[in-house]
């Protein structure tokens, strides 16, 4: 399987204080997820979203958002099947030092 490297931009909150709105992210495409690092995800409802991923189940996998006020995660939707998986977050490229929010 070949693997593109890729950039990618958040939009939203779910995963505050982790990433915020605007952050850019190198992502590799098609890698297999890690346990514990994050994702970006097709959600059922066709959304693509950034999630970290928390464990295998026979279904899929369970992904999570780090803000528990707000966003879908699979407490919503249930474990997401393997193509679900778009791309692994290898890291945040920009800003690169973290925020001091007010």
């Amino acid at each position: 399987m070949v693997h593109r490297v890729g950039l990618g931009v958040v939009r939203g909150r779910s995963m505050e204080p982790t990433l915020y709105d605007g952050d850019r992210l190198l992502l590799v495409h098609g890698a297999r997820p890690r346990l514990g690092r994050m994702a970006v995800v097709r959600l059922p409802d066709g959304v693509v979203a950034v999630k970290r991923v928390t464990r295998r189940e026979p279904t899929g996998w369970w992904v999570e958002r780090d803000n528990p006020a707000v966003g879908v995660d699979s407490r919503t939707v249930g474990a997401l099947p393997d193509d679900a998986v778009l791309a692994r977050v290898l890291c945040r490229v920009w800003p690169p030092a973290r925020r001091v929010r007010n």
